[in-house]
């Protein structure tokens, strides 16, 4: 009778709905030295869970330091990023004296327009391809919308 009984909390501790009190009942059935032959698989699990439910953490916890470090850390970044901002408006202003026809060669200058034409070409072929995206996109979510309203 009481080998029924733990098959029927056993059925009900993997379905998840026991009681605290119905798992204190099948740790202790588990922990005896005699179990139902049938039931025996189960002993090493829950004598397992009985040994960890008794495991403590012993080690200090350290609590994080107020937010000073922090507030440190952002006034680096700052100050990193005012000199970075300074380095390159130097830089900036002081290589902006000449102009293309000076930098490079006329070759150089009509492949990379050749190169940008190809790019456009190729950008306004994709943007076209938009317009059948948004029209799938409607009709998809049209449909979507119909069957979740239909139940």
């Amino acid at each position: 009778m009481e080998s029924d009984k733990i098959e029927k909390l056993l059925e009900k501790y993997f379905e998840a709905t026991t009681t605290a009190s119905e798992e204190t009942t099948l740790r202790t059935y588990f922990s005896q030295e005699q179990v139902a032959e049938h039931l025996e698989q189960y002993t090493p699990m829950f004598r397992y869970f009985s040994k960890e439910r008794e495991e403590r953490f012993t080690k200090e916890v350290l609590e994080p330091k107020t937010g000073t470090s922090r507030r440190m850390w952002y006034s680096w970044i700052s100050a990193a990023a005012i000199v970075l901002l300074l380095v390159g408006a130097y830089f900036n202003t002081s290589s902006s004296s000449g102009t293309l026809e000076d930098e490079y060669t006329q070759a150089e200058i009509a492949a990379a327009q050749e190169a940008l034409s190809l790019l456009s070409i190729n950008f306004s072929k994709g943007a076209g391809q938009i317009v059948y995206l948004e029209e799938f996109e409607k009709n998809t979510n049209r449909f979507l919308d119909n069957g979740q309203k239909s139940p």
